[in-house]
């Protein structure tokens, strides 16, 4: 049988360095080829079988492209994650081809960790979300500039009630005025972004409904069972669900909560113990949906409102409402007994985001696991 050979890749916009780790072997590089799917057909030939060899690169720009042609190929293929390739503390040189180099070596020594790639379902619905977030991020960036412009020239809203509702926009069309042209030029612009913002915002969670409509059963089925939690609504679950794909394929919540970058950093040696902030090593979408999520967990435990109202024109199962039920009384009493020492809020809020973790785990693998198909009957 043939010996298996760790291909490492270095993938860029146009080019990929390539080097290979031969089994018990030395590493060598092959150089550069062109990024296109001929020359990864070509590399695949030369280093044929297929199945003795395994590829790896690193997560980043170019996506999973590269990841779907080495499959299709029959190629075992993995997207290793960035931040957690070994390296010197002493290595002051990088290059395309030490970078290829060295993902094969620790590749081979079994020292890379891989990431979930989604499948285009999940992908695309990820893409969708993402981009209603970046929306949301520039609509608070204009906002911010008009409030502030406002704010050096001494116009302060009076009796316009919470910022940026409707009557608060009303008053800046009436009242921002200014002699200058200029000026008023300025307002004008700054109300015009918000407003196209706005539009953009509301075709995106127009697109998402519909999105989330025609998803796969088992997709449909989680996001409508995560709705059963307080601070989940159809934009929140669709966001987890795209960011984690199946729940279930972690072992228990310690894993996500892990993944999530929630859980303390710790540096600890012999008898000394020593916690810190969180690590923020996973990802950064998911932790911004559970800390809003987690706001919610404040107020005292009750079915009513916008969460009765999802419950209901959900159906959702008497399981998923039991852990929710459950989700709100722990997390409650929780956020009261931090309060209670004096912790800071986000800190308070962010410790409740870890935990939330754990009931959005047992409702997803809940979901999942009625979605499975029964499997046929023996025949006797």
């Amino acid at each position: 049988m043939s010996k298996i050979r760790f291909v490492g890749l270095d993938v860029h916009a146009e080019t990929i360095a390539v080097a290979v780790a031969e089994a018990g072997g030395e590493v060598r590089s092959l150089g550069t080829i062109p990024n296109k799917p001929e020359s990864v057909r070509k590399l695949v030939g030369k280093l044929a079988p297929a199945a003795t060899l395994k590829c790896c690169y690193e997560a980043g720009p170019t996506g999973y492209v590269l990841y779907w042609q080495l499959t299709q190929l029959g190629v075992a293929c993995e997207v290793i994650a960035p931040s957690l390739v070994p390296s010197k503390a002493g290595d002051r040189v990088k290059t395309d081809r030490r970078d290829a180099e060295k993902l094969a070596r620790c590749y081979r020594a079994g020292e890379l960790t891989a990431v979930w790639v989604p499948d285009a379902a999940h992908e695309a619905l990820r893409d969708l979300v993402r981009a209603r977030e970046a929306a949301k991020k520039d609509q608070l960036r204009h906002r911010h500039r008009l409030g502030k412009f406002l704010l050096r020239h001494g116009k302060r809203p009076a009796d316009a009630g919470q910022a940026w509702t409707q009557k608060y926009v009303n008053w800046i069309r009436i009242h921002a005025s200014f002699e200058e042209a200029a000026l008023n030029a300025t307002v004008a612009h700054y109300l015009e972004e918000i407003d196209h913002i706005a539009e953009r915002i509301a075709k995106l969670e127009v697109a998402i409904d519909e999105a989330v409509k025609q998803a796969a059963p088992e997709i449909r089925a989680v996001i409508e069972a995560l709705q059963a939690l307080r601070g989940i609504a159809q934009t929140t679950a669709a966001t987890v669900v795209s960011e984690l794909g199946s729940l279930s394929r972690f072992q228990n919540p310690r894993q996500l909560m892990g993944y999530s970058g929630l859980v303390p950093r710790e540096h600890s040696s012999g008898n000394k113990t020593q916690r810190g902030a969180i690590t923020k090593s996973g990802n950064a979408h998911l932790r911004r949906v559970l800390v809003e999520a987690a706001w919610t967990y404040q107020h005292r435990p009750n079915v009513q409102g916008r969460v009765l109202r999802r419950q209901k024109a959900l159906a959702l199962s008497d399981e998923a409402k039991k852990i929710a039920w459950k989700a709100q009384q722990r997390l409650h009493k929780r956020f009261t007994v931090l309060a209670a020492r004096g912790k800071n809020h986000n800190q308070i809020v962010t410790a409740l985001a870890r935990e939330l973790l754990g009931f959005l785990w047992a409702i997803a693998v809940d979901a999942e696991a009625h979605c499975k198909p029964a499997k046929p009957a023996k025949a006797a």
